[in-house]
């Protein structure tokens, strides 16, 4: 069922577009390798502090500096993900890695958010339960690094 999909999409007028407008493909890549770099970034930052490899700050202000830009990112990363996925149909969703992929960003975004939410609740919830803010920072920087890599290997599969 899906190769059909695939197929249907591949042949759409956008697809078309997408596949033979020489430009189109290397500017959205682009634009998703810059998104994907402010990701890292960010979540690194915050991930290192949860982890406990520096701890001259709180763990709240770095969640309050670094997480916006995560959620300010991840629709453009959408976005261009999406038009890339229309251009190639079929090299992306039938690829294994693509799916696993988009089952740990599933996973990270969860963890992000709860992040988020137990700081908004409580500014020191990270600070007081080191354990915990250990496991969720080496936990979201696996999925992090597990991303990048998957996103990688579609164009090798």
């Amino acid at each position: 069922m899906i190769e059909q999909f695939c197929d249907w999409l591949s042949n759409t007028s956008v697809s078309l577009t997408i596949q033979t407008v020489m430009w189109i493909i290397p500017a959205v890549q682009t634009v998703h390798i810059l998104c994907v770099s402010i990701v890292m970034a960010s979540m690194a930052m915050l991930d290192l502090r949860l982890i406990g490899v520096a701890k001259r700050q709180p763990v709240s202000r770095l969640v309050n500096r670094f997480v916006p830009w995560v959620w300010w990112t991840l629709p453009i990363l959408l976005i261009t993900g999406t038009i890339l996925t229309i251009g190639e149909p079929t090299r992306e969703l039938l690829n294994p890695y693509f799916r696993t992929k988009m089952c740990l960003l599933v996973a990270v975004i969860v963890i992000t958010f709860i992040v988020q939410r137990k700081t908004k609740k409580d500014e020191s919830y990270w600070d007081k339960r080191r354990a915990v803010a250990a496991i969720a920072g080496v936990a979201s920087l696996l999925l992090w690094v597990g991303i990048v890599t998957a996103g990688r290997w579609i164009a090798y599969y």
